[in-house]
């Protein structure tokens, strides 16, 4: 099974740990981001979505620009844009990035959040409307002639993309939620079910929820991680780069007056870091818990922490629970993604290889 590596281009610099600078929609540094992870070797780089951001295909479209062989990763709402044309706007980039596209559908979030963009259905409704949705994306990339379409949430007539994607059938569909009604839209449509870096058990149920589901389709997904490595040369020198984090991001949340214990988590993912973080600040040796805990779990904020050779070690632990792409993005945004191309990817790529290679000493 071969590993993918995801990183992750905002639209200016911040993290947890750096209010953010410049304008929101920061060129250079979108650019420059671009650059790091092309050259770094990731394969793929998440460009995310939100309600008040600037707009994630746009920004993949001018990185991809800029970069030669990088990936993109495109988060992307169902229910805003027509899913026919949402297709033939991801099958046309697709085209003009000759196979550098891929699609992340994220359903979810708060109800606030989806308010300010006119969305006032419930999780469970908006979760069978993605569903409908990619049953018309799917179609729309594939489909060789018209085809008609009668859902509760959309109806089509003699639909038809005339443009199809590079990538056949179509471009790659990952897919993140973990609530009772995503788990089955995931099995239908999800090529890569993407979670967020949770402890082992936790992931191993979750993969097996999710093949479950899969198989009463007939399908087999992949599965992603998504981490914040903190990597030092000692393992010291690593746990104490956490501990600063920590504290800085502390430090940032009580300037703006933003909470830092008990948060009422928003989604059934954040639900579940913070029941990894119960568990205490170092989980399964190298999972560390302290950034979730702070900030209510709101996104990808757990991490691996220790040397590169440390890190690869506990990614390969989870390769062997059936994960295959690794999300990951540090602190120091910028930094972190070329430490992570220079010191993590050619190690972990290394060890894969030699595993897949002798599979039965490797289990041993």
């Amino acid at each position: 099974m071969s590993v993918e590596f995801i990183g992750f281009i905002g639209s200016q610099h911040g993290s947890e740990t750096h209010p953010p600078s410049g304008p929101v929609l920061d060129k250079a540094y979108v650019e420059a981001m671009a650059k790091a992870h092309d050259e770094g070797g990731f394969d793929r780089a998440l460009v995310a979505f939100h309600s008040t951001s600037p707009e994630s295909i746009l920004i993949a479209s001018h990185a991809a620009s800029v970069t030669e062989r990088l990936g993109f990763m495109i988060a992307h709402r169902p229910g805003f844009t027509a899913p026919t044309v949402a297709a033939r706007q991801f099958a046309t980039l697709d085209q003009f990035t000759s196979g550098r596209i891929s699609v992340h559908i994220i359903t979810g979030a708060s109800d606030e959040e989806l308010a300010r963009d006119g969305d006032h259905l419930t999780k469970d409704e908006r979760y069978a409307r993605t569903s409908e949705y990619l049953d018309i994306v799917r179609l729309e990339w594939t489909s060789d002639k018209p085809f008609d379409y009668q859902g509760k949430y959309y109806q089509v007539a003699g639909a038809f993309g005339a443009v199809k994607p590079y990538q056949k059938p179509h471009l790659p569909i990952y897919f993140g939620g973990s609530s009772e009604a995503a788990i089955p839209v995931a099995g239908k449509h999800a090529d890569i079910y993407a979670l967020w870096g949770e402890t082992q058990a936790q992931v191993s149920e979750t993969v097996s929820r999710v093949r479950a589901a899969a198989a009463k389709w007939g399908r087999s997904p992949r599965f992603s991680l998504s981490l914040r490595p903190v990597l030092a040369s000692t393992e010291e020198g690593a746990w104490k780069r956490a501990k600063d984090i920590e504290d800085r991001t502390r430090e940032l949340r009580e300037a703006a007056g933003l909470k830092t214990t008990g948060h009422a988590p928003v989604n059934a993912g954040a639900q579940r870091l913070l029941a990894a973080a119960a568990l205490g600040n170092r989980v399964d040796k190298r999972l560390w818990t302290g950034v979730s805990a702070l900030t209510g779990a709101s996104g990808n904020s757990t991490g691996l922490v220790g040397t590169p050779e440390q890190v690869a070690e506990a990614l390969l632990d989870y390769y062997d629970l059936g994960v295959s792409t690794f999300l990951i993005r540090g602190f120091d945004p910028l930094e972190d993604a070329i430490a992570y191309g220079r010191d993590l990817l050619p190690l972990v790529r290394e060890r894969v290889a030699q595993r897949d290679a002798n599979p039965i000493r490797a289990a041993g």
